[in-house]
């Protein structure tokens, strides 16, 4: 990872810190005119030019793959994880409990997982869309499963106990920031400025991707087990978590409704470690033809390449699929669209000296905004990010969709 690069404006000076490291494959096989060019779009916060019509699908693929949350709240006690008694649980509650009571001993135990107060992240992503499908089934995009396109990019995260985090990602010279200061969690890009959900804070998906298992394990502490599934050649326990009532009208807002979000998790029989985080949730937009339509949004990350660092099991890698689907309204307003990102952990560190509480603050004006609504942030409406994804000939009506973002597309947009 490159975490230093010469300075642009003038050679005799000291090398330019990256506030994010990036690959060094995003040098030596970057698409852009030089280099330079490159890195001053990415040190001057803009969008490469040289991109085109392919900053949308940028645009995309960060809104979806780069900084996802999950709705639930998350217990962060002090105590034992779990020192829960059965009796009074069903067949099913008590399963879970008994697997995630496993899967905390796989992961490094109750003593290993309580000693860590913060934690360090670097890795690196390579993200792409796989196909875009229209409504008469026409595939309108596709890229090979092993194809050597995508974007590639780089990210730093931090985390605190018990929940704050920051994350900043640079993928294509494109920067996005997100974050919790345990009160509202927000997240900025280029194209939209700061912005947070409505609700409390929210834990980062990537935290829960077997990178925080005692995260993982408070998550799943009221889940169900459903069955057992083969994930990769893996028998695996399957654990059910749904959000109920209170939260999804909580996410809800005037013109947009949380119908539901269902989350899984895959935990293998062999090695007691998550093997895979599932989640998919439905959002009901109102429309001004008063017919709803409906987003559908789909994440499917497969963990891997487990690692003891500390005397804790931590994922180094893992691939994500997200499926992102739109109906409702009549036929020709269906579509579908798949995208894909491939993550690996270059660099992890628990315990980091120094770690304030400053380091997790939210903007300013994101910060004005929790304090007039009494620590709740309110949802709004963006609607400046450019949503579609172009083709030779067609311009498909996939929008960027999620409770935190919300940018419907109308029939008259155009480019």
């Amino acid at each position: 990872m490159r975490t230093m690069f010469t300075n642009l404006d003038r050679e005799d000076c000291l090398d330019t810190v990256l506030e994010v490291p990036i690959p060094e494959e995003m040098l030596s096989t970057t698409k852009h005119k030089s280099w330079r060019t490159w890195m001053k779009c990415y040190l001057h916060r803009s969008i490469d030019p040289h991109f085109g019509d392919k900053n949308s699908e940028i645009q995309l693929l960060l809104t979806l793959l780069g900084a996802p949350v999950i709705p639930l709240p998350i217990n962060h006690d002090n105590g034992p994880l779990f020192n829960l008694n059965l009796k009074g649980h069903d067949i099913e509650a008590s399963m879970a409990i008994y697997i995630v009571q496993q899967y905390i001993a796989a992961a490094g135990g109750d003593n290993a997982l309580n000693a860590i107060e913060s934690m360090y992240a670097m890795g690196k992503v390579k993200m792409a869309t796989t196909e875009v499908v229209s409504a008469d089934g026409k595939v309108m995009k596709m890229r090979g499963k092993h194809s050597s396109h995508g974007e590639m990019g780089g990210f730093d995260l931090w985390q605190k106990r018990p929940d704050l985090w920051s994350l900043e990602l640079v993928v294509s010279a494109c920067k996005i920031s997100a974050g919790c200061d345990g009160k509202v969690s927000w997240r900025q890009t280029p194209w939209n400025h700061s912005q947070a959900p409505s609700g409390s804070s929210r834990p980062l998906r990537r935290c829960l991707q077997g990178l925080d298992p005692r995260s993982t394990a408070n998550l799943f502490a009221n889940s169900i087990c459903i069955g057992e599934k083969t994930i990769n050649n893996e028998d695996c326990f399957v654990l059910k978590l749904v959000a109920d009532s209170s939260v999804l009208k909580a996410r809800s807002s005037i013109d947009m409704e949380m119908v539901k979000h269902t989350i899984f998790g895959y935990f293998s029989q062999r090695t007691g470690l998550l093997v895979q985080l599932e989640d998919t949730q439905l959002l009901r937009i109102s429309s001004s033809k008063n017919d709803d339509v409906f987003w559908e949004t789909t994440m499917e990350t497969q963990v891997e390449d487990y690692r003891t660092i500390d005397g804790v099991n931590i994922a180094h890698g893992g691939r994500t699929f997200v499926s992102l689907s739109r109906y409702g309204e009549n036929r020709e307003g269906h579509s579908s669209t798949r995208m894909e990102e491939v993550w690996t952990i270059e660099e992890v560190d628990f315990n980091i000296a120094g770690l304030s509480m400053d380091c997790f603050l939210a903007p300013g004006h994101v910060k004005k905004e929790e304090e007039k609504c009494g620590g709740v942030v309110l949802s709004k409406v963006w609607p400046n990010n450019p949503s579609k994804v172009k083709t030779a000939k067609k311009v498909s009506k996939v929008a960027a969709i999620d409770e935190d973002v919300l940018q419907p597309v109308h029939e008259d947009d155009e480019f």
